[in-house]
């Protein structure tokens, strides 16, 4: 991701993968979610709604009130700020910040800090610590990241044993729980290929990788869609740029 990391993380569109599960565009919108998506708080995110698929997204991560998020590398937190609100007073958001990123995400985390000392945002953490030793403070019902697993392959995050990080998710998350997975989409059999140039990871290695951990896949949304993405551009290409072909995944910890 490198000096544009922050960049990479807010690019978001679409996946062209094999079905695998109906779209989540299917299932009804709790109403926690579409009030989450209307609080007046992030105003400033709404332009951005559509595009990400906001409701499409959380209603696929199956998040609920009283819940426990944690959430990997926040960015500005426009992920964040529906999940704090969706999970309100009686649930968690953990956000996650590997120290590896510190010097492509020093502005963000400085807004952070702030961010979470405001009382509208009191059911938010902030944790900062080495990529490669993720851990949490509580059990979680739900892990997600968007558009950086792939950057845990990269030289500038260690690279991470990614084996070793998927079991420690895998432990962090309670029987039931799930971890989503959003990225952008490399060619079919790439592999990892892409991650450290285009941004860019084939969706059949993370299946394979998370499964190895011991999840069981439970799922796949077609939200961010996008079959005119021809899949060989860097996902900052002015032609591509915030309308990238990406999956989503959903894997479940066995009960």
């Amino acid at each position: 991701m490198r000096p544009t990391v922050l960049a990479a993380l807010l690019v978001f569109s679409f996946p062209a993968v094999p079905a695998m599960a109906a779209p989540s565009g299917s299932q009804a919108v709790p109403a926690y979610v579409t009030a989450a998506i209307n609080d007046p708080a992030r105003a400033a995110d709404h332009h951005d709604d559509a595009r990400r698929q906001i409701a499409a997204v959380m209603t696929f991560a199956q998040v609920k009130p009283g819940d426990t998020v944690v959430e990997l590398v926040p960015a500005s937190g426009y992920w964040t700020r529906v999940f704090s609100a969706i999970v309100g007073p009686k649930g968690h958001v953990y956000t996650v910040w590997p120290d590896e990123m510190a010097k492509y995400s020093a502005k963000d985390y400085a807004n952070w800090q702030q961010l979470i000392t405001t009382p509208h945002y009191e059911n938010v953490s902030l944790l900062k610590q080495a990529a490669a030793r993720f851990s949490v403070p509580a059990k979680a019902d739900l892990v997600f990241t968007a558009q950086n697993y792939h950057d845990y392959h990269d030289p500038f995050m260690g690279p991470v044993d990614m084996a070793k990080f998927d079991k420690q998710v895998f432990d962090a998350l309670k029987p039931g729980g799930v971890f989503v997975v959003i990225d952008h989409v490399a060619p079919a059999g790439s592999g990892l290929a892409d991650t450290d140039t285009l941004h860019r990871i084939d969706p059949a290695v993370v299946k394979k990788e998370v499964e190895a951990a011991g999840f069981v896949f439970d799922g796949e949304s077609h939200a961010l869609r996008n079959p005119a993405d021809p899949h060989t551009n860097k996902v900052f290409d002015k032609s591509i740029r915030g309308h990238t072909d990406q999956f989503i995944y959903r894997f479940r910890k066995p009960k």
